[in-house]
């Protein structure tokens, strides 16, 4: 009954929602299960045709290559499993473009490594890139890049990555199919007393030490899902970890009066705590004097700024920096992250959108900066 009421609040103004698939729940020793992926596809095209954006975050191509590759067990060495991933990649992808197909959803295949994430220009590439393909209505479908990870870069596991995914495109929602139902009082392997923990309001260290192994076919048990759960939370996105070989694992968890799974609650609310790490805890690096109409618009009516309402560009930054916002008195009222630097603003500030590409010879969107970068002080 708790997760129902928690579910209640979340589910009504939840949009983008990032889906993490395992390869336990893809893959046999065999390989690739397609009904798997068949199902899948169906729940996610779904979801898709009711409105959600959705990232895909799966597994399953080192196993899809090992399979090709006619080899068992696990591979020991980084070489020999970029081989296989190299291989499975393609058989993976074409797997979910087929099954996307039957239902008019175009899809679109991201790899990431932690080096991606971990720079700057490289990390605002990738939002920029995904958040695209979702105003496209294209659904990204993103995994490891295994083929050029080597150890220090590895993210180590898809349930981490899916974390930063969803911190990434600010999601409203993380879900994991996993091969268990959920997080238990106890290991279910090993106690048939164990209980499905319905509702989780914070991942502590205590909790964290208590997760599992991880299976034959994957690199994370749910020590390794308790951590992503975490991630999420202090970046104000619910998780719910549910049972991912159920045929109808996605609907149920979009039903409002049923329980499923195990509902992880974030710590404050998404666009809140962002919005405040903005505000308070970021320092300017540069300053944007608007117009009055752009003032106005933004204070009123929670819109972005255009470089049609910049009247002035100070100082020397980059893509991604935070600015302070002045109105027309010279009075500050607003710190955002740009979408371009300092010297392309001073080129395109005060120019129509539809003349940005022509002035710059490239354009990031139509914004100086996007709303939800944008915090009122």
């Amino acid at each position: 009954m708790e997760q129902r009421s928690h579910k209640a609040q979340i589910l009504p103004r939840t949009r983008r929602v990032v889906v993490k698939v395992g390869s336990s729940t893809l893959s046999s020793p065999t390989g690739i299960r397609r009904e798997s992926i068949a199902t899948l596809a169906q729940q996610l095209a779904a979801l898709h045709a009711a409105g959600k954006e959705l990232v895909l975050v799966t597994s399953g191509a080192v196993a899809a290559g090992r399979s090709r590759l006619g080899l068992s067990g696990k591979y020991k060495t980084i070489p020999a499993k970029q081989a296989a991933a190299a291989v499975g990649q393609i058989e993976l992808m074409a797997l979910y473009k087929e099954h996307f197909a039957a239902y008019n959803v175009n899809v679109a295949q991201i790899l990431l490594t932690h080096d991606d994430l971990g720079h700057r220009k490289r990390y605002l590439n990738a939002k920029h890139t995904m958040r695209t393909l979702l105003e496209a209505h294209v659904l990204p479908i993103v995994n490891e890049n295994d083929t050029v990870a080597v150890e220090e870069i590895q993210l180590g596991d898809n349930d981490n990555l899916s974390a930063q995914v969803a911190v990434l495109i600010e999601a409203d929602l993380l879900v994991i199919l996993s091969d268990v139902a959920g997080l238990y009082s106890k290991d279910p392997r090993l106690h048939a007393d164990a209980a499905l923990v319905p509702l989780v309001e914070q991942v502590d260290a205590a909790l964290l030490a208590s997760g599992g192994e991880a299976g034959p076919l994957g690199r994370g048990g749910m020590a390794s899902k308790l951590e992503a759960a975490r991630k999420a939370a202090v970046s104000g996105i619910p998780t719910l970890i549910v049972d991912g070989r159920a045929d109808d694992a996605l609907t149920q968890v979009f039903q409002v009066d049923r329980e499923t799974g195990t509902l992880f609650l974030p710590v404050a609310d998404r666009l809140a705590s962002r919005k405040h790490w903005i505000a308070y805890t970021l320092k300017p690096e540069g300053t944007l004097v608007v117009d009055a109409g752009a003032s106005l618009a933004i204070r009123e009516h929670g819109r972005s700024l255009l470089p049609p309402g910049i009247r002035e560009v100070q100082g020397t930054f980059d893509e991604g920096a935070c600015v302070m916002c002045l109105d027309d008195t010279g009075k500050a009222f607003a710190k955002g992250l740009v979408n371009y630097s300092a010297d392309a603003l001073q080129q395109i500030k005060g120019a129509r959108t539809s003349h940005i590409e022509q002035i710059l010879g490239y354009k990031v969107g139509d914004e100086a900066i996007h709303r939800d970068d944008l915090a009122l002080l």
